[in-house]
């Protein structure tokens, strides 16, 4: 039990020195009249094993993507500068989404699934590569940095050598995590502050791997990822075999877009789109409809990046994984660590991706404080890291004497 707590503070502790949310969108609805968001409006369901998804999936600048017929979409990184992400064109509006993965190996290397909104809302799952018993999991609401207390730590067996389901289901009410089918953490909607802290506007799917373990990156970003990355023993593949999205539509049937009302920022303020007309979102059901397949004529050859649509407007990050058995998944609920220092979180991700098109170092990215955190920002200097600021040494070693002094006295 001590070595357990003594692991999950240090790891709280690490994550502490990383400034960890989405720091600029393209258009926040919450400061400006933005484009309305286009709907997925349905169930949609992409085997990789079986074609690319080309219809609601795109790839990020820079980003390179082969398909395996057993192992489905492989994201892999052979060397600095590489950090494969994929984004879905449309939003959903509460609902679910389910991919079933397997990890990348490797001492600085993560994999992400994220969901994220253009108001900076965000819903995480990250894998640390060099931590092969846990994944981690993470929110984030209007790119609020401020407090470090959302992120959790959570069992898992071997995340890297094989595949396991992984699943957010979202509603106004609360936000479940879900592997293979069991929740393993649950966040309410007062919880998160009253509602103020909880993602609740249209949301992308994003999804991809990245470096955290690298010269350039902070003290706290390399211990977080379990060390510096070593290519040597590349290449690292994350494997992505199938993914499942559910839009509930804010519980309006039809959906085609999604409208900003106003700059609250709400899910009471998004109007639905529909061919009808607009309607404001009701309570959204829980149920999901029939799910459809992707269509199966996509071309089965690697793919690399297409240019950003209009429809993707904002950008990415990453979440990590303990011990335990996808029979014994239903008690790891219980073995589950919410940390009360933010563990990073996968919003850079897709920013990682547009960054690693040009392999320069983001050394002239200014580290993100309190003051600027949630202050919208224009894209970084390109890198192979997420768009996630990070402070000094100096608060990471004034940490680790603080965790040491709590530990002997």
């Amino acid at each position: 039990m001590l070595s357990k707590t003594f692991y999950a503070a240090t790891v709280a502790l690490a994550a502490s020195t990383l400034v960890s949310a989405q720091t600029f969108t393209d258009c926040d609805p919450t400061k400006e009249d933005c484009p309305n968001a286009p709907a997925f409006g349905d169930d949609v369901f992409l085997d990789f094993c079986v074609n690319n998804g080309e219809d609601y999936i795109y790839s990020l600048d820079g980003t390179t993507v082969t398909y395996d017929d057993e192992h489905g979409a492989v994201f892999s990184i052979s060397r600095l500068g590489q950090a494969p992400t994929q984004s879905s064109h449309k939003y959903l509006f509460f609902g679910e989404v389910e991919c079933t993965v397997k990890a990348a190996p490797g001492p600085g290397i993560v994999t992400s699934i994220v969901l994220e909104a253009d108001d900076l809302d965000e819903i995480d799952w990250e894998w640390v590569g060099g931590d092969n018993f846990n994944v981690q999991t993470n929110y984030f609401s209007k790119g609020d940095t401020t407090t470090y207390d959302r992120g959790g730590i959570h069992p898992i067996e071997n995340p890297t050598g094989q595949f396991h389901t992984y699943g957010i289901v979202w509603t106004k009410e609360k936000i479940d995590w879900t592997i293979d089918g069991n929740v393993i953490r649950t966040l309410t909607y007062e919880e998160a502050k009253g509602g103020k802290e909880f993602p609740q506007s249209p949301m992308q799917l994003k999804f991809g791997t990245w470096v955290a373990g690298r010269p350039d990156a902070g003290e706290g970003t390399i211990d977080w990822a379990g060390g510096m990355a070593d290519f040597s023993n590349g290449p690292f593949d994350a494997y992505y075999r199938d993914c499942r999205i559910v839009d509930y539509a804010g519980g309006v049937e039809g959906a085609i877009e999604y409208k900003y009302g106003d700059r609250s920022g709400t899910w009471e303020s998004v109007i639905v789109i529909t061919e009808d007309g607009e309607a404001p979102p009701t309570t959204p059901t829980t149920t999901a409809r029939t799910t459809t397949t992707s269509p199966t004529t996509a071309a089965r050859t690697s793919t690399s990046s297409p240019a950003s649509t209009s429809a993707a407007q904002s950008s990415a990050q990453p979440s990590s994984s303990p011990n335990a058995s996808s029979a014994s998944s239903a008690s790891s609920s219980a073995e589950s660590t919410l940390v009360t220092s933010v563990v990073p979180s996968s919003s850079a991700a897709s920013s990682a991706a547009a960054s690693s098109a040009a392999e320069t170092s983001a050394a002239s990215t200014p580290p993100i404080s309190p003051d600027n955190a949630a202050v919208e920002q224009p894209s970084a200097a390109p890198s192979d890291e997420p768009s996630s600021g990070m402070t000094t040494r100096a608060n990471f070693a004034l940490g680790i004497a603080g965790l040491v002094l709590a530990y002997l006295f």
